[in-house]
């Protein structure tokens, strides 16, 4: 599980697998111009989300684990890396229909393995035209706020991202670069009034994490932040459960109303619906069609 020199690429540490750059910067033109080439280059190397946001020093973690030593090291970000570059990789859906299961934690697996792939290629891409990149997984600071600051989708009070193109079924990854990009803004598409009517997620949750209540600053241990208002799970239940079942959970994943397949029409139609003053009705009819039941494993694979 872990690497040599007391790491672990992508959880406890970011990825390393790069090679030096050049010596000198290539000209990306204007922000803009060089926010969408960069952009251009990650969907190419598979990126399905891409978006950009200034450094925010109050996401960076104060310390990282050392395996070796059994308690903090450094985390060692360089100084000047002001942009973040945020990956999101969506997760396979009908994996995520079985969670439960150790489908649904491959559709995990694959999902970081992806967004590893995605983020060495970009970050590597910045080297070589001459700039500074950090490409970083669970490691080093918190992707939430910054996949929201990217414009990459709403905060749900399952404490996940949800984004209008993939729902909840996304991972994400970042890059701390020195390149001069221009940034993205938050979007708004009706996730905090839907979350506000809707209980999925806290009814789901085997472990009981997900409280349903609103907004507030209450923290249940200190896994979680101070000083933020916002839906917090108890992060510490959560994974509990996880080692209980010996696989990643995703119930919430699987059970959210936006959790959908918006390359179908209807899907679409009730995203709009969904973020209009007809939300409730949105919801009914996602109960009424149950959509987000689990759905065995054997279901999933083809008839022998």
């Amino acid at each position: 599980m872990y690497e040599a020199d007391d790491r672990r690429d992508g959880f406890l540490d970011p990825l390393s697998m790069l090679r030096d750059g050049a010596a000198e910067q290539v000209d990306l033109g204007s922000p803009e111009q060089a926010a969408a080439r960069i952009k251009h280059a990650a969907h190419a190397a598979g990126a399905d989300l891409v978006g950009i946001a200034a450094y925010d020093d109050r996401w960076t973690y104060t310390e990282r684990f050392s395996v070796q030593a059994g308690g903090p090291k450094p985390n060692d970000l360089p100084d000047g890396l002001d942009q973040v570059i945020v990956i999101g990789q969506a997760m396979d859906s009908t994996l995520i229909e079985t969670a439960p299961s150790a489908l649904s934690g491959a559709a995990t697996g694959m999902g970081y393995s992806q967004d590893a792939v995605v983020l060495l290629t970009v970050a590597q891409y910045l080297r070589n035209l001459g700039y500074r990149a950090v490409p970083s997984m669970n490691d080093t600071a918190l992707a939430v706020p910054y996949a929201i600051q990217a414009g990459l989708g709403e905060y749900g009070k399952h404490g996940l991202v949800i984004t209008p193109e993939f729902g909840t079924s996304v991972r994400f990854g970042k890059i701390f670069t020195d390149a001069p990009l221009a940034h993205d803004r938050p979007i708004s598409f009706g996730v905090r009034e839907m979350c506000e009517i809707c209980n999925a997620c806290s009814k789901g949750c085997p472990s009981k994490a997900i409280p349903d209540g609103p907004p507030t600053t209450e923290r249940h241990n200190r896994s979680n932040l101070v000083g933020v208002k916002k839906w917090t799970i108890d992060g510490e239940r959560c994974f509990a459960y996880w080692t209980r079942i010996n696989s990643d959970c995703s119930i919430c994943v699987r059970v959210c109303p936006f959790t959908r397949d918006y390359t179908r029409r209807r899907n679409r139609a009730w995203l709009r619906l969904a973020g209009s003053r007809l939300r409730r009705l949105a919801l009914w009819l996602d109960r009424r069609e149950g959509r987000g039941a689990r759905r065995q494993s054997d279901e999933w694979w083809p008839d022998a």
